[in-house]
């Protein structure tokens, strides 16, 4: 996998290749415009190669908060994202580049986060699973929840109102092996807390702010594959990504969120399947996701 050093030193100057060129002088569309980085997209991405790299200048010119951060930093996480065959449009949910402040470098910088969509697609590529998903839980909604026997009884059309009370996960393996997890609301904001940086214990950060149905639901998720799930080779990176801690501040002064979970099972990578379900919003969970 790429890394912000080893980008840096393979970008030169067109007129003399033993001159290394500033990527920071250079700003993100001059640096994405050197040969040497197309060449390093080609090669993770092949012909997906440009239509990538136009939505990474398109989020960069969207968000002023990304603007703000070193350009390395952000093709760099781009870079994780490009390797794992991952959309960085944030709208999507498969994976995020989050900028932070860099409080020992003195300068903002961007991190690769994966999205909850990001952990079901990398997780169905393994071949293992049968149908894996998660959803929110309305008020109104919630039958019964046994945790002993993980008997989950949802009345889908008895939401009273569009307030979230919990969040269930669910998967089955081939093999038939089957989990069911439920966490409530105050779970989630307990986690949350547990694992926040910041001096303010309760204050949302990053993503969490912007879109905290999407970070309560790539906790479950997380939490549930990383305990009982088949994690491929690819999606172990990919998790390793997702849970370095940056030695960085938040742009707003608010550190980001890390959590440990126990190693999970490693197996060989499956071969890729297609498109995933880009919905809004998540269907029930004993629906299984569908790939064209």
């Amino acid at each position: 996998m790429a890394t912000n050093a080893a980008l840096k030193n393979q970008l030169v100057n067109k007129q003399d290749a033993t001159t290394q060129v500033s990527a920071q002088s250079l700003g993100l569309k001059n640096l994405l415009g050197a040969p040497t980085m197309k060449k390093k997209f080609e090669e993770v991405l092949d012909k997906k190669a440009p239509q990538f790299m136009t939505s990474l200048l398109n989020l960069y010119n969207g968000d002023p908060n990304i603007q703000a951060a070193e350009p390395m930093s952000i093709v760099s996480s781009a870079m994780v994202a490009a390797t794992l065959d991952l959309p960085i449009d944030k709208n999507l949910g498969y994976a995020w580049i989050v900028p932070f402040y860099d409080s020992k470098k003195g300068h903002k910088a961007a991190q690769f986060q994966l999205g909850y969509k990001g952990y079901i697609q990398l997780a169905l590529r393994t071949g293992q699973y049968k149908k894996i998903n998660v959803s929110p839980v309305f008020e109104g909604e919630l039958v019964k929840w046994n945790r002993i026997t993980e008997e989950l009884d949802l009345a889908l059309d008895a939401a009273a109102s569009d307030k979230i009370i919990g969040y269930c996960g669910y998967f089955r393996l081939t093999n038939g092996f089957e989990k069911t997890v439920y966490w409530t609301r105050d779970e989630i904001e307990a986690h949350r807390i547990k694992f926040n940086k910041a001096k303010d214990k309760t204050s949302l950060n990053n993503v969490w702010r912007s879109d905290y149905d999407a970070m309560a639901m790539k906790t479950v998720l997380r939490n549930m594959l990383g305990k009982w799930g088949i994690l491929s080779i690819e999606m172990q990176t990919a998790v390793t990504e997702d849970e370095k801690e940056p030695e960085m501040k938040d742009i707003t002064d608010e550190a980001s969120e890390v959590e440990d979970f126990p190693e999970p099972e490693i197996i060989d990578a499956a071969p890729k399947t297609g498109k995933t379900d880009s919905k809004e919003k998540p269907s029930v969970i004993d629906q299984e996701i569908q790939f064209d």
